[in-house]
């Protein structure tokens, strides 16, 4: 019998789309059937198809993502009888596996109301729920997934096998009388999860167990409490991400209509929000003018914030990582109470197992932009631009920092999770296994390999390793080059679409002239790139420590603008004389141009931790805070007489630390001092880019690299910019999470031209 055959790719396995088909399928009166596979969902109907291809784009269910629709025609045997849903065929995986989302109105329903899953810390349907942690192997199916133990109950198959239900097909369905347990665990003993609340208005730590990993939670509010988990996690100053429902959130900061978009995305990242309202205790975010939040995610964040609460009016929570400094996320209940048993006084435990390590993703709404890629944001794909129809598969390993790998495969390109900092032995085993679990779960199987041009990164020796022995090609990419390329990729920049002039600002990254790059104006494309512009350089005094010790960076600028007075007396206890020598005899002390390391410099000057960071990025983060603080209370964003004098292609500190040293003898607020720093840094590259831009040798610009994380300064350079046309990180981290993306299309490119 003649009929049609459907192929749908994108996301759309795990999110109920079968049964959306089915129900189309129903309500038109067609037969045939359909089914997963490797490449997505395949259709298959007999006679016409009476609008369906058009329905599958225009209805298809809410955590889908349809990339194509492809028609054809297709020949049956014998005549179909109805429309059936069968089961999955093949190995292998050529479609995308749906990111962890979070519980959706119905199941929060079910869960507040007086059914059986009433108070159930593991419900879930199609539309919500654990994806991506809970998943061994594709197709996604209950065996391949951790919630194979638990064999469903009469009820609950009932539900699973009926294409009429929203958890048909459910892979973690579960119920009281079948699924996973929760409970309290203190001193070795079990006892009722609801005695979590007590533990913490107590003034208690808790580990709680979510969906990527292990939180450490306390009382917000209590301010014994914060300084008891700083105390016990060492953590003197970085930030805490908060939980709270939407309107405890609402008393402690500032939500606009996108910020609550976000906050209510299904990936229910970490939103960072501008304080407002209610103080919570400064220990919570010391410095910082924002607050990072999250709605509860899980059914049993749920629990914990309003049943289990103080109150009908919830509480807000701390919830960070359970992990001892440096190390990865916590996932398993042994490693939970093997690891953090000194921090916490409770264990919030369920016996689901997690089959993967993910952090929180962390967002920002103005200006839209990814800080931290993970949990709900992956493992998303995203379609390569035109010019790269031909690309070879490709992985691409990242840098040493904030570490992400990328797979190019079938015009696609899928960026993992966030890793962190390889040089801890416990996170480069993490990568090792990230390696060998995307490779596995998406049937990837490289032509090229490409990792970053510093031979002693571990994911560059660990790249060059796997091309030497599988015989694939290696590509060596530099590292603001990648930053340049991720951006052009995520913005759909074609292959052919001409050169992009590229503000990149970031930490430290290798030059192809051997020293440290960081403050750059690139010319370039897919395919190669010019340097027409960067920052006076300036020695790392002590290498490493110099990213550490920002009174460092503050000497090197402020003796080079004549002002060793000037530090001698910003920085009496500091060792100024043996700092010297080893700038002066070029001793362990590279050159950098780093614009990362000159925000360390001007924060010192201002009495920001200038004599040690207890966090990357704190001093930056402080100096963006206070400039913030004064733009918000009605000072210009002029630069004033602060400005970078052009020396060829130099952009001379000199000049600006003078203005600053006027400043700071004047007695000028320091938020003027960090506003007008800003504002100078913006308008020095957008006067080198608008001459490009002008001259017609670029033909957009692209604002790239961890530097452009800060908020102001991305506003700024946007207002220094006018109307040329910008390319922004939105989706994608603009720090080195996105540097595996560069890297892969750079060695796809060049694979293409080949």
């Amino acid at each position: 019998m003649q009929g049609f055959e459907i192929r749908v790719r994108g996301q759309v396995q795990g999110v109920g789309f079968r049964p959306f088909i089915w129900r189309l399928a129903q309500e038109r009166g067609l037969a045939g059937h359909v089914l997963n596979d490797p490449e997505g969902v395949l259709i298959r109907v007999a006679g016409a198809l009476d609008g369906l291809a058009e329905a599958i784009s225009d209805e298809a269910p809410p955590l889908a993502r349809v990339d194509a629709v492809e028609v054809s025609e297709f020949v049956f045997d014998t005549a179909p009888e109805g429309f059936a849903i069968v089961a999955s065929q093949g190995a292998g995986a050529e479609t995308r596996v749906t990111p962890d989302a979070a519980t959706c109105p119905d199941c929060l329903a079910e869960i507040r109301g007086d059914g059986r899953r009433r108070h159930y810390a593991f419900t879930n349907c199609t539309h919500c729920g654990p994806r991506f942690t809970i998943l061994h192997a594709l197709p996604y199916d209950r065996a391949q997934t951790t919630m194979a133990p638990f064999e469903m109950c009469s009820a609950c198959r009932a539900e699973y096998e009926n294409p009429a239900d929203r958890r048909f097909h459910a892979q973690p369905i579960a119920c009281p009388d079948c699924g996973p347990r929760v409970w309290l665990e203190m001193d070795g003993k079990e006892r009722p999860a609801e005695e979590v609340g007590a533990v913490l208005q107590g003034g208690g730590i808790v580990a709680v167990k979510g969906l990527g990993g292990f939180h450490l939670a306390c009382d917000a509010s209590n301010a014994e409490a914060v300084a008891l988990l700083r105390a016990r996690k060492r953590r003197p100053a970085k930030p805490f991400a908060l939980m709270g429902e939407i309107e405890t959130i609402r008393r402690y900061a500032q939500v606009s209509e996108a910020e609550a978009e976000l906050l209510r995305d299904p990936a229910a990242p970490i939103v960072l929000l501008q304080k407002a309202g209610e103080a919570l205790p400064e220990a919570v975010a010391p410095g910082q003018d924002s607050l990072g939040w999250m709605l509860p995610y899980t059914p049993l964040h749920h629990l914990l914030l309003r049943e289990w609460a103080r109150g009908e009016e919830g509480w807000p929570v701390v919830m960070t990582s359970g992990n001892l400094s440096g190390e990865p996320q916590v996932i398993g209940n042994g490693e939970a109470r093997e690891k953090l048993a000194g921090f916490v006084d409770a264990f919030l435990m369920h016996d689901r197992d997690i089959a993967r390590r993910l952090d929180d993703s962390v967002v920002r709404a103005d200006p839209p932009m990814v800080l931290r890629c993970a949990r709900g944001q992956v493992p998303g794909t995203l379609p390569l631009p035109d010019g790269f129809e031909g690309a070879p598969q490709v992985v691409g390993y990242g840098g040493q920092m904030k570490a992400a790998i990328c797979l190019i495969k079938n015009g696609q390109a899928l960026l993992g999770h966030h890793l962190g900092e390889l040089d801890e032995a416990l996170t480069w085993e993490a990568f090792e296994q990230a390696d060998a679990d995307y490779a596995a779960l998406f049937d990837h199987r490289p032509d090229v390999v490409a990792v970053d041009l510093h031979p002693d990164f571990r994911a560059s020796r660990h790249g060059a390793e796997r091309a030497a022995r599988d015989g694939l090609r290696l590509v060596e990419v530099q590292h603001h080059h990648a930053h340049l390329a991720a951006c052009m990729a995520e913005n759909g920049w074609p292959l052919e679409g001409g050169k992009v002039a590229g503000i990149v600002l970031d930490g430290l990254g290798l030059g192809p002239d051997g020293t440290v790059w960081g403050g750059e104006l690139l010319l370039g494309d897919y395919l190669g790139f010019a340097r027409r512009g960067w920052l006076e350089p300036a020695p790392l005094i002590g290498g490493d420590r110099a990213q550490a010790e920002p009174w460092r960076n503050a000497l090197v600028r402020l003796d080079a603008a004549g002002l060793e007075g000037l530090a001698d007396s910003l920085f009496p206890e500091a060792s100024r004389d043996l700092a010297r020598q080893a700038a002066a005899k070029g001793i362990n002390a590279p050159l950098s141009s780093s614009a990362g390391r000159l925000f360390d410099a001007v924060a010192a000057c201002l009495g920001i931790c200038p004599m040690r960071q207890s966090y990357e990025g704190e001093a930056a983060m402080r100096l963006e805070a206070l400039a913030a603080h004064a733009l918000a209370h009605g000072e210009s964003a002029e630069a004033g007489t602060y400005a970078f004098a052009d020396a060829g292609d130099v952009l001379e500190t000199g000049p600006f630390f003078q203005a600053l040293a006027a400043d700071l003898s004047a007695e000028v607020a320091p938020e003027s001092i960090a506003l007008r720093f800003h504002a100078a840094l913006a308008q020095g590259f957008a006067r080198r880019v608008r001459s490009l831009i002008e001259s017609g040798e670029a033909k957009a610009v692209a604002l790239t690299g961890g530097v452009y994380q800060n908020a102001l300064l991305h506003r700024l350079t946007c207002a220094a910019l006018g109307d040329l046309p910008v390319l922004s990180h939105r989706t994608l981290p603009a720090n080195d999470g996105s540097l595996a993306l560069g890297q892969a299309v750079i060695a796809a490119a060049q694979s293409e031209r080949d």
